[in-house]
């Protein structure tokens, strides 16, 4: 069984550009991510979606590993995971969701926030 897999975004710099300008992209990348970072406030949920490529086992590793879940927590989250599509796996602020989603995604999890409405 598989679960969840990330859409490669790569941040890839046009080689034919000049250098100066492939930084000042890069520099204005860097920048939009301290602002979202910056709204500690802001209620959100991580989702997790299905895929086709992660085991069962990896991803109840992930959320044991990275969310700090227990394994029965996480064995239920990958299920609803697997059955759904998709589940909330951690609510918080943003600002802390961020480096969880990031290390997921890292794992190869298709990891997202998303703001509580």
């Amino acid at each position: 069984m598989s679960l969840v897999r990330p859409l490669a975004n790569p941040l890839k710099p046009d080689l034919m550009l000049p250098l100066d300008h492939q930084t000042e992209e890069l520099e204005e990348v860097l920048v939009e991510d301290e602002v979202e970072d910056s709204d500690t406030g802001t209620p959100s949920h991580l989702i997790v979606y299905n895929d086709d490529h992660n085991t069962f086992d990896w991803v109840i590793k992930c959320f044991i590993e990275v969310l700090g879940h227990t394994h029965a927590q996480s064995e239920q989250l990958s299920l609803m995971i697997h059955f759904k599509g998709k589940a909330n796996v951690k609510t918080g602020p943003k600002k802390s969701l961020k480096p969880k989603k990031d290390a997921l995604v890292e794992r190869g999890l298709s990891a997202v926030i998303e703001d509580i409405d």
